[in-house]
């Protein structure tokens, strides 16, 4: 099961992510940019969903466009949430006790894809050349 350390390590390795304090929980950003998210419990989010949220800890990130959200609620139903709230869309929030470590730090270090800049892809991807 992945935790919010597991979350804070995938993070600490992006380059220009940082981690926040915000009212729902701990957020990252890149260059100010949200890309991964602890979920709250809002009342806007709805009753099914906002009882998972409220029940155990929930994810979101960033991807690329709402096919690829949608294309991961199909995959894996069970573990990516149908919706939350209509904020920051396209996202997609999961279920940390049902995601493979795996894929929870692919879909974190996508996410922070979509919202980096050119110039930090970059030098992330030449860091990973460079090992």
């Amino acid at each position: 099961m992945a935790t919010l350390d597991d979350l804070r390590a995938v993070a600490a390795s992006l380059p220009g992510s940082e981690e926040r304090a915000t009212t729902g929980g701990a957020a990252w950003f890149v260059r100010n940019k949200l890309y991964a998210w602890e979920c709250h419990p809002w009342p806007s989010i709805p009753d099914d969903m906002r009882a998972i949220v409220a029940w155990e800890l929930v994810v979101g990130v960033k991807v690329a466009d709402s096919d690829d959200a949608l294309a991961l609620r199909e995959m894996e139903p069970q573990v990516f949430l149908r919706s939350t709230t209509r904020w920051g869309e396209p996202k997609i929030a999961f279920r940390m006790a049902g995601i493979d470590s795996e894929h929870f730090a692919e879909l974190v270090t996508e996410a922070w894809r979509v919202q980096a800049p050119k110039y930090l892809r970059r030098l992330y991807d030449e860091s990973i050349e460079a090992e």
